[in-house]
């Protein structure tokens, strides 16, 4: 299967992370926002991001960050996208690159059947300037 770049999310971190360690796991809310940039949609991740990470007893990270994107869609008009981007590590994983699963909302008339009958998987990758978390479709083979 190809994998087709559509949206480049640009992760910036100002506020501490806030956890707590209990007796069967870890629990961390890291809160972010940032800029996203794509051929279908360009704009800022709104500041109330956050991406909430457990680790369970046996170390399976889950994690689990939702976002809202506000901008312009590939029409011009004015647009959000809600993102919900979910992935897993094993114990001793992590690291970048990592792979995520999106779910995508918006209220854009022109993404909106794109992203809600299409497939995506999202990477998130450690670059010079920050994290980056880029989302692919995911083509079938034709």
């Amino acid at each position: 299967m190809e994998r087709k770049p559509i949206l480049n999310v640009h992760v910036l971190f100002d506020t501490k992370p806030v956890s707590l360690k209990a007796e069967n796991g870890e629990v961390v809310m890291i809160p972010f926002y940032g800029t996203v940039e794509g051929e279908i949609f360009n704009g800022i991740v709104e500041p109330c991001g956050v991406d909430t990470q457990i680790v369970n007893a046996a170390g399976v990270r889950h994690m689990s960050a939702r976002y809202m994107l506000t901008g312009k869609d590939k029409a011009g008009q004015e647009a959000h996208i809600f993102v919900e981007n979910d992935g897993y590590f094993t114990k001793g994983e992590g690291g970048t690159p990592f792979t995520t699963v999106p779910t995508f909302y918006t209220d854009s008339s022109a993404l909106a059947p794109y992203f809600h009958y299409n497939q995506f998987v999202g990477e998130g990758r450690e670059e010079e300037d920050g994290l980056h978390i880029c989302f692919y479709e995911i083509e079938r083979d034709k």
